[in-house]
């Protein structure tokens, strides 16, 4: 069973995308950094691989879609609170991001999302558990 995630996303620059994630905050892996590709670093088991798309375009024989115009995945992250979600929203919007869509509040579950510099969503979100469980 795998024990780590790399999520693998083409951006157009990036330098650009690194600062954006610089200002989102957060850090990379030097190691995994050239002037081609980089590893963010999301937590202890989860990397995101950002990569030039000429050199994302050498992992797959596929098109590389426009994220500004459709949609494969989204990226879907945890938080610690409500406020943490809101402040990494309001860090991306800073840094030149868009809000993909209205805050989701459910109660028990909150979320918000952007798009990053290449249109990429990521979704941000917090759950209580525990009023999630006793709804079971």
């Amino acid at each position: 069973m795998a024990s780590k995630i790399f999520v693998n996303l083409p951006v157009k620059n990036l330098q650009k995308s690194i600062e954006f994630f610089t200002h989102v905050g957060y850090a990379f892996n030097p190691q995994f950094t050239d002037n081609q590709a980089t590893c963010m670093i999301i937590s202890e088991n989860i990397f995101v691989m950002l990569l030039e798309e000429s050199r994302f375009q050498t992992f797959t024989p596929k098109q590389i879609p426009n994220a500004h115009e459709t949609s494969q995945v989204l990226i879907a992250l945890d938080s610690e609170s409500r406020e943490e979600v809101d402040a990494i929203l309001e860090k991306a919007l800073a840094a030149g991001g868009t809000e993909a869509r209205p805050a989701q509040d459910y109660g028990f579950m909150y979320g918000r999302a952007y798009n990053d510099l290449d249109g990429h969503i990521w979704e941000i979100g917090w759950m209580d558990m525990e009023k999630f469980m006793e709804m079971k």
